[in-house]
């Protein structure tokens, strides 16, 4: 993605500075402002401003005193909210006269934005808000009143959670401190702390005005969290409809600071994702992707997005794959997803199943779900998969590799090609999965999760299933492996061990040593058995979506399932014992 080339840039005086303005797209789109925090310039933004460029009038400036913008003089008293307001206002009217615009702001940018749409005087020109890591500081102020007013053990924990965090601003508020770090060591040294605590990528941000915007920047803490904090105001409701982007992993901000913001904004949709504080650099697709959804909602008068089921805030507007979606466990998943406002690729050997599996998809809350015929077996099958799903719908968020068969039997009836057969499916798919579809989320470098479905019998041994069980082994091994090496890049990997569910797998395996009509009997007394248990994929399928929700490594999913890894852990002796128990089938 480019950085700001082909920006057409022009200054717009106001307040006693001059702004560098950029714009970028069709100016008869819908525009869409985006404000950059501190220690930023604009260019914090580029990435997220070339995706959406296609789409909208994409306007950035440098705030007073940052980038190319001129700064104040003096600078006290010269970053006050009312005049980044002026500042604001004067943007608007310039680069869109008449028509309200659509306002994004990060850290210090989505503060001033929480003024900018409480205040009366920004009424008809502002059409939607979108705030990314940074607090109105009246909502902030009444948080902190609340909860030192009436303090209770949870809140004093919020409380000191919160200071525990807010560490520099204590610093920022000394006298000449700041400004001599970020002009000396802390300057030179900031991209490459960046780099190792927020995995963020080099480019074009920071610019070389780093020293200087921090410097100057300083003065929007001095000039507002002390006076605002001690007197927040009452009347601070947002006047449009409101996007909150929560990273779960700030280091600035907590996620409870925005637990009673439903008071203060009547049109409020939640977002979070597992990122830390500076999403612009580290997570642009998805922010694009987000902020687009709700543009376009606004525009067309709808401010709700369509999913409104659990995690909805969480996976909205996400790619989730699923293999061996035509029934069972994978349609269940492929459904929880689509249920919290993914998009879904349905992927299954069985074309109809998976174009059943997609249409169930949309009425289930999918924005946009597709059916995809494949055997995961097949790894050029494989290869051309994963090049059309990135060429067509983008790089894949969730992956979950469910495909899979069933095998049992004793060992020496197992024939060499009934071996190949259930590793080329239940392992060769997963491994064909994880290289090609992790790949690309290694490549683009903003993170995802990948689910491989396991088994109980990964850590059960059975005299029935040496070849299933095997599999199984090896494909929770290789999650245990590929969780250890991807970690460092924000992807997170799963192992699912389900246990006894009541799946069509049983209906379909395959016993080894037995004649074709001795086979249909076990095949139909499996499933009649499982069936009776009668463990629905729907939990499993529940257990997924948490389980990629809370970046969990290995996830029994039934009791049966619990009690054996338990087993497996501390008793595995017994488990041995059990294993020489022969099943009556």
């Amino acid at each position: 993605m480019t950085s700001l080339e082909g920006a057409r840039e022009r200054r717009i005086r106001t307040g006693g500075v001059e702004l560098c303005v950029a714009e970028l797209g069709d100016p008869g789109r819908p525009t869409v402002v985006l404000v950059h925090g501190y220690p930023d310039s604009k260019e914090v933004w580029s990435e997220v401003a070339g995706r959406l460029a296609g789409r909208f009038h994409v306007v950035l400036y440098d705030v007073r005193g940052h980038g190319r913008s001129t700064a104040p003089s003096p600078l006290r008293g010269g970053f006050t909210l009312e005049k980044l307001t002026d500042d604001f206002l004067a943007v608007a009217d310039a680069v869109s006269p008449g028509r309200p615009v659509h306002l994004v702001g990060h850290d210090w940018g989505s503060v001033q934005g929480w003024e900018f749409v409480t205040v009366g005087r920004t009424e008809g020109r502002i059409a939607s808000f979108t705030s990314v890591s940074g607090p109105s500081l009246d909502h902030f102020g009444h948080w902190l009143g609340k909860r030192v007013k009436r303090p209770t053990p949870r809140r004093v924990g919020q409380l000191l959670g919160q200071g525990a965090k807010s560490w520099y601003v204590y610093l920022l508020h000394t006298p000449k401190v700041p400004e001599l770090a970020w002009r000396g060591p802390l300057g030179r040294a900031w991209p490459k702390i960046l780099a190792r605590t927020e995995r963020m990528p080099r480019g074009d941000y920071p610019t070389r005005s780093l020293p200087q915007d921090a410097a100057h920047g300083a003065w929007l803490y001095r000039d507002n969290v002390r006076a605002r904090l001690r007197d927040p105001r009452t009347d601070a409701h947002a006047h449009v409809p409101v996007q909150l982007i929560t990273p779960l992993q700030d280091a600035f901000l907590s996620e409870r600071l925005y637990d009673e913001l439903e008071q203060w904004v009547p049109q409020l949709v939640r977002r979070t994702l597992p990122a830390g504080h500076w999403v612009p650099r580290t997570r642009p697709d998805q922010l694009a992707a987000w902020i687009t959804e709700f543009v376009t909602a606004t525009e067309d008068g709808r401010t709700q997005p369509a999913a409104t089921g659990r995690h909805a805030d969480r996976f909205g507007g996400q790619l989730v794959l699923v293999t061996g979606a035509g029934g069972g466990i994978g349609r269940a998943t492929a459904l929880a997803f689509a249920a919290a406002g993914a998009r879904v690729v349905a992927v299954d050997r069985n074309a109809e199943a998976a174009v059943d599996t997609a249409e169930r998809a949309l009425l289930a809350g999918a924005p946009a779900a597709w059916a995809e015929t494949v055997d995961v077996s097949d790894e050029q099958a494989m290869e051309k998969l994963a090049e059309k799903v990135t060429a067509d719908h983008g790089v894949v968020d969730v992956l979950v590799n469910n495909a899979g068969i069933g095998l049992a039997g004793a060992f020496f009836d197992h024939t060499t090609e009934d071996w190949k057969q259930v590793l080329d499916v239940n392992l060769w798919g997963v491994i064909h999965g994880c290289r090609l579809f992790g790949a690309r989320m290694a490549a683009r470098g903003q993170g995802g999760h990948i689910v491989n479905i396991a088994s109980a019998a990964a850590y059960q041994p059975s005299r029935a299933l040496p070849a299933y069980s095997t599999s199984k082994a090896a494909v929770l091994m290789l999650s245990e492996c590929l969780r250890a090496e991807l970690a460092g890049q924000g992807i997170g990997v799963t192992a699912i061990c389900p246990g006894f569910v009541n799946t069509g797998i049983t209906s379909a395996a395959h016993f080894a040593g037995v004649d074709a009509e001795e086979e249909r009997r076990r095949q139909r007394r499996t499933a009649r058995l499982y069936g009776l248990r009668n463990y629905p994929a729907e939990k499993v399928a529940d257990a997924v979506v948490r389980a990629v929700v809370r970046n969990e490594a290995v996830v029994p999913v039934t009791p049966e399932a619990r009690l054996l890894h338990a087993m497996s852990r501390f008793a595995p002796r017994a488990l041995r014992r059990l294993a020489r128990v022969e099943p009556r089938l």
